[in-house]
C-alpha cells in the first residue's frame, strides 16, 4: 500500500511563507507542512557550516514527519546547505526523498526578463557572499552581467512590521540607488530573499521606469508544478487533502502574528523543539 504524506516547506523564519503562499495558490490540492526555525533565525549572517547543520536538522525533522519532498524556501539555506545535503546526506537519510531550493528555479528563467542582459540581485549578506546566484546564472545565461547588493536591514524592517512605515524609506532607497548606480543599464532586479516581496511597493517607488522587479514565489510555484509532473513516482507519494500545518521552533503566538502578514491569511502554528531528539509531530488534515 502506498503511503502518501505532505510536502515540507522550510525557512529560517517567516519569509518562506511568501513562497508557500504562491505554491498553495498554484497547487492547492496537496498537503503542506511549514517549519520556521525562528528560534535560530536569522540565518543570513551565519557561517556555511552553521546554516548547513541547522538546515540538515530541519530536513531530518521533515523526513520524520514522512515528507517525501522538502522545499528550502529560504535563499540562505538554498545557497549554503542545499548542494551538500543533496550530494552527501540524501543517500543516507532517504534516497527516495528529494530536497529542492529556490535559487535554481529562479536562475533558470531569469534571462527571459532582461533585454539589456544586466540584472541586479537584492539579497542578504549570506546569499551575496555565497556567490550562488552568480554561479547559477553563469550556467544558464553566460551573457548576463550580474550585480549584487546586500541589504542587511531589510529583513529586520519586515519582521518588525515596519515595511510600510516612512522609516523604511531610507534603507530601501539607499540600496536601490546603490545597485542601480553600480550597474549602469540594469533593467531587471531580483528579490533574492523571501522577505523582500513585502517591501515591493517601497522598492518600486525608487526604481527608475522600465526596470522589472522579479519575486521568486510565482517562479518557484510554477517550477514545482513542472517538477511534480515530470517526477510522477514522487508526486504519487504526496498526499492531497488540501491540508496546511504550521510549526515554529519559537513562540507560536509571535509566529502567528507575523506569519499572517507573510501568508496573507490567519495562521495557527504548533511549537516544535529541535534540540536533542527530534520528535515526530502529530499533524491532522
Amino acid at each position: 500500500m502506498l503511503i502518501t504524506q505532505p510536502i515540507g516547506i522550510f525557512d529560517s523564519g517567516y519569509g518562506g511563507l511568501t513562497v508557500m503562499k504562491e505554491i498553495v495558490k498554484k497547487l492547492p490540492q496537496y498537503d503542506y507542512i511549514y517549519l520556521g526555525d525562528n528560534a535560530r533565525a536569522p540565518y543570513g549572517n551565519r557561517s556555511f557550516e552553521t546554516v548547513y547543520r541547522y538546515t540538515l536538522q530541519c530536513v531530518e525533522w521533515f523526513f520524520q514527519q514522512g515528507c517525501p519532498l522538502v522545499i528550502l524556501a529560504c535563499n540562505t539555506a538554498s545557497a549554503k546547505a542545499l548542494r551538500t545535503i543533496q550530494q552527501n546526506d540524501l543517500e543516507k537519510l532517504n534516497p527516495q526523498n528529494r530536497v529542492l531550493g529556490v535559487i535554481r528555479p529562479t536562475t533558470e528563467i531569469i534571462g527571459s526578463f532582461t533585454k539589456s542582459r544586466k540584472i541586479g540581485i537584492l539579497a542578504t549578506n549570506g546569499t551575496v557572499q555565497s556567490g550562488s546566484y552568480l554561479i547559477e546564472i553563469e550556467k544558464f545565461f553566460p551573457d548576463i552581467t550580474v550585480y549584487q547588493e546586500a541589504c542587511p536591514m531589510w529583513v529586520p524592517i519586515v519582521e518588525n512590521n515596519e515595511h510600510k512605515q516612512p522609516g523604511a524609506d531610507y534603507f530601501v532607497e539607499k540600496h536601490v540607488q546603490h545597485i542601480m548606480a553600480s550597474g549602469k543599464g540594469i533593467d531587471t532586479l531580483l528579490l533574492a530573499c523571501t522577505h523582500y516581496p513585502l517591501l515591493r511597493e517601497k522598492i518600486l517607488q525608487f526604481l527608475p521606469a522600465g526596470v522589472t522587479l522579479v519575486s521568486q514565489g510565482e517562479i518557484v510555484a510554477a517550477s514545482l508544478d513542472d517538477y511534480l509532473q515530470r517526477h510522477t513516482e514522487l508526486e504519487s507519494r504526496c498526499s492531497k487533502n488540501s491540508g496546511r500545518v504550521f510549526y515554529t521552533t519559537d513562540s507560536t503566538e509571535d509566529f502567528d502574528n507575523h506569519a499572517s502578514i507573510f501568508f496573507g491569511e490567519p495562521v495557527r502554528s504548533n511549537h516544535v523543539n529541535l534540540d536533542g531528539s527530534i520528535p515526530v509531530a502529530n499533524h491532522i488534515y
